[in-house]
């Protein structure tokens, strides 16, 4: 007969995981799924198009000065860039962001997530680092490097010298646009357990609110109302950073204030959506 040991307490003798890491785990998870895609490879690649482009412009600005204003590097090129990539920006959000909670919901996963010691805190930050990611990818990125081919180009530092404001700048509004768009796309998600169902609902809110705004402009004839519009005001609040006149006539302040209502109000509905036991009424 083998003898009983004592199983009384012990010391635990292993490593002690830190604590507030566990979004990093979700993160890389999400992001290597995502890149196992040769779809979402295509994706990215062709929204790499306009940078090149962009990098074309310059080389011929640079090396063909004859060229003159039509193709002349200007502060202006990087807002124009960082507008060219919304589209992109949509597209890579309905492909990534649509399903990060919905399909955890549709496959009763925040029970196993949340059961861990994991907070709740730490899965919607690691699920919304997952978006910025690839969202920054294509935005600030991108637009980061034209100022580096700019340089490489010219063999100075004389365009960056004269536009010291642009590194802020770009790094700024990709931030607030990539925050902006993560969280509301990451708050329909929770929503719903159709990720088909997020991204119908996502392009729903983002047209539906220029519509509005168009046919408010044509019957006030003002464009005083573009704060109904997420897009206006994200492009009223990116010509102020840049340094450029203000396409509508809403104050930026106020733009600023519908972009941080909306980021307020996707957390509130992600506090509320993402729990360990769902309650049925």
């Amino acid at each position: 007969m083998s003898p009983i040991h004592d199983q009384g307490y012990r010391r635990y003798g292993g490593l002690k995981a830190r604590t507030g890491t566990g979004w990093m785990v979700i993160a890389r998870a999400g992001i290597r799924s995502q890149l196992a895609k040769r779809a979402f490879l295509g994706l990215l690649l062709l929204s790499f198009l306009p940078f090149f482009a962009r990098a074309i412009q310059i080389y011929l600005s640079v090396n063909f000065p004859q060229t003159g204003e039509l193709l002349a590097v200007k502060p202006e090129l990087f807002r124009q860039f960082l507008e060219q990539q919304q589209i992109w920006v949509f597209f890579v959000t309905v492909y990534v962001g649509a399903g990060l909670i919905a399909n955890d919901r549709r496959a009763n996963a925040l029970q196993i997530y949340l059961s861990k010691p994991l907070t709740r805190a730490e899965y919607i930050f690691g699920k919304l680092a997952i978006l910025m990611a690839f969202l920054l990818l294509i935005t600030w990125v991108p637009a980061l490097l034209l100022l580096i081919v700019q340089i490489a180009f010219a063999g100075n530092f004389t365009f960056l010298m004269h536009n010291l404001y642009l590194f802020p700048a770009i790094t700024v509004f990709a931030f607030i646009q990539v925050t902006m768009v993560a969280a509301a796309m990451l708050a329909l998600s929770s929503l719903s357990k159709s990720s088909r169902y997020v991204a119908i609902l996502y392009a729903a809110v983002i047209f539906f609110s220029q519509a509005i705004y168009g046919v408010l402009t044509v019957v006030t004839r003002s464009s005083q109302m573009s704060w109904i519009s997420f897009p206006a005001n994200l492009s009223q609040l990116g010509d102020v950073i840049f340094r450029l006149p203000a396409r509508y006539a809403t104050p930026w302040p106020v733009a600023l204030l519908m972009i941080v209502g909306l980021i307020v109000v996707s957390g509130f509905i992600l506090e509320r959506r993402v729990r360990g036991i769902e309650v049925v009424a």
